[in-house]
C-alpha cells in the first residue's frame, strides 16, 4: 500500500500545483482586463459637453425646416409638431422626427429636402406615433383598437370591398399594425380577397377568437364561419347582433387603424356600428356614375346624423384603362366623387381606374398594393391611405409646441 499511497499523493501534489498556476494565471488576466476598462473609461469614452445654441444658430435652423411642408398635414414640420430634436455633434446634425399618421412612403422625399436644407452631414431619425382617436357619443374606445375606420357605400357594386382591402394594405406599407373586420354579413368576401378563404379563425375560451392574420393584416369576417356556399338567411337583429359579436370577442391585437368593410346602403349594420362601435372616421367609396352619387350621399347624410365624421370619398373606376392600348375613357361619367365632395365640405382622397389587373390581383387572393406595389394604383392607394391617417391625426390636435431645444455635442 505505501508505493501506491506515495504515488497518489505524488498525483494529487501536481494537481495542486496546476491548480495553483491556473488561479495565479486568472487572477493575472482578470486584473489585467480590469485595468483595460478602467483606461477604456477614463481615455476611450468619448467627452461630450452640451450647451444651449445661440439665439442666432437656433433661429437659422428653425428657419430651414419651417421651409420643408408636411405634405398632408398641410404645415411645416415645426408647426405641426414632428421635430421632435436636433443636435450637432462635430460637423454631424442629427435630426429626430415623430409623425402622428403612418408615413414610410414620403421620408425618402422628406429625407432629400432636409438634407439640402441643412447642408452638411445629416442623419435623420423617423418615428411614428398613431394617437386613438374618440368616436361618436362618446362611446368607450375598444381595447386594442386605436382607430376604427369604416368604409361604406350608398350601393353595392362600386368596388368597396376591394378598396377597403386594398387600402387596409396600404396602410400597412406605411407602417402601421391594421386591422380588417368584414361587416358585410350576407356578402363577406375579405377571406377570398386576402387569400384565407376556408380557414377558421381560433377559438380562445368559450366565447373569443383570434382574428386571421393573412399578408401582415388581421382580420374577421363570417366566411370564416360558415361554409362559402351557405346564405345567410337572417333577420336584421339577428345581423346586428352577429356584427357586434364579431368586433367584440375577437382578440385584436394592438391596432392602429381597424377597417370596416360595411355592406352597401344604410341599414341595420350601419345603425348597429354607429350606436354600439366608437367609429373614428368613414370613408365612403363612389363611382362617377349619377345613380352611384344619389347613393353615395344618403351615405353621407346618414353619417352626419349619427355624428361620425366623414373623412373623405373615394371615386372608384373614375377611368377605364384599355389592356391593350392603354386608352382612357370615362365610361361611367367624370367629376361626380369632386362634386359630392365639394358639396359636403369633404376631401377627395384620390380617383382609381377601372382597371382589369385590380380585379385579377383581388380574385387571387393577391391585392394590387401586396402583388404589384410600384404599379400606379397600388401608389393611388397608399397615398389615399396617407390622407386618411394624416386628416384623423390632425383631428383635435393640440397647439403646436415650442421649438424643440438644440444642442451641440463637442468631440
Amino acid at each position: 500500500m505505501g508505493p501506491e499511497l506515495d504515488s497518489v499523493w505524488g498525483r494529487l501534489h501536481k494537481g495542486l500545483d496546476a491548480l495553483a498556476i491556473w488561479v495565479d494565471n486568472s487572477y493575472q488576466i482578470s486584473w489585467l482586463l480590469f485595468e483595460m476598462s478602467m483606461f477604456s473609461n477614463l481615455f476611450g469614452k468619448k467627452r461630450s459637453t452640451e450647451q444651449p445654441m445661440t439665439a442666432p444658430e437656433q433661429a437659422q435652423v428653425e428657419a430651414a425646416l419651417q421651409q420643408i411642408q408636411d405634405p398632408y398635414l398641410k404645415q411645416d414640420l415645426v408647426a405641426a409638431d414632428i421635430v421632435k430634436a436636433v443636435s450637432v455633434d462635430g460637423d454631424k446634425r442629427k435630426v429626430s422626427l415623430e409623425f402622428p399618421y403612418p408615413c414610410a412612403g414620403i421620408q425618402a422625399d422628406l429625407t432629400a429636402q432636409i438634407q439640402a436644407a441643412l447642408g452638411g452631414d445629416v442623419e435623420i431619425e423617423f418615428s411614428t406615433n398613431v394617437q386613438p382617436h374618440a368616436g361618436q357619443n362618446q362611446l368607450p374606445n375598444m381595447a386594442s383598437v386605436k382607430n376604427i375606420v369604416a368604409v361604406a357605400s350608398g350601393k353595392g357594386g362600386v368596388g368597396k370591398s376591394t378598396t377597403t382591402v386594398n387600402l387596409a394594405l396600404a396602410m400597412a406599407a406605411e407602417g402601421a399594425k391594421v386591422g380588417i373586420m368584414d361587416a358585410d354579413i350576407y356578402g363577406p368576401s375579405q377571406g377570398l380577397m386576402l387569400g384565407v378563404e376556408g380557414q377558421r379563425p381560433q377559438p380562445v375560451g368559450d366565447k373569443h377568437m383570434k382574428p386571421v392574420v393573412s399578408h401582415g393584416i388581421q382580420s374577421m369576417s363570417m366566411s370564416y364561419l360558415i361554409d362559402e356556399n351557405t346564405p345567410m338567411v337572417w333577420r336584421g337583429p339577428m345581423v346586428a347582433g352577429a356584427l357586434q359579436q364579431l368586433m367584440t370577442q375577437t382578440l385584436w391585437e394592438d391596432l392602429d387603424y381597424l377597417f370596416v368593410d360595411m355592406p352597401p346602403g344604410t341599414g341595420d349594420v350601419q345603425l348597429t356600428l354607429s350606436q354600439k362601435v366608437p367609429v373614428a372616421g368613414a370613408v365612403v367609396v363612389t363611382t362617377p356614375q349619377d345613380i352611384a352619387l344619389l347613393d353615395a350621399k344618403k351615405g353621407v347624410e346618414m353619417f352626419r346624423k349619427v355624428d361620425i365624421p366623414v373623412l373623405g370619398v373615394v371615386e372608384n373606376m373614375s377611368t377605364h384603362i384599355c389592356s391593350n392600348c392603354g386608352h382612357t375613357e370615362h365610361i361611367f361619367g367624370e367629376g361626380g366623387g369632386e362634386r359630392i365632395s365639394e358639396q359636403y365640405d369633404t376631401e377627395l382622397l384620390g380617383n382609381l381606374p377601372l382597371s382589369l389587373s385590380i380585379r385579377k390581383q383581388v380574385d387571387a387572393g393577391n391585392p394590387t398594393v401586396l402583388s404589384d406595389p410600384d404599379s400606379a394604383e397600388a401608389q393611388i392607394y397608399r397615398d389615399i391611405a396617407r390622407k386618411v391617417a394624416a386628416i384623423l391625426a390632425k383631428r383635435g390636435k393640440a397647439a403646436p409646441a415650442a421649438f424643440p431645444n438644440i444642442s451641440i455635442e463637442e468631440d
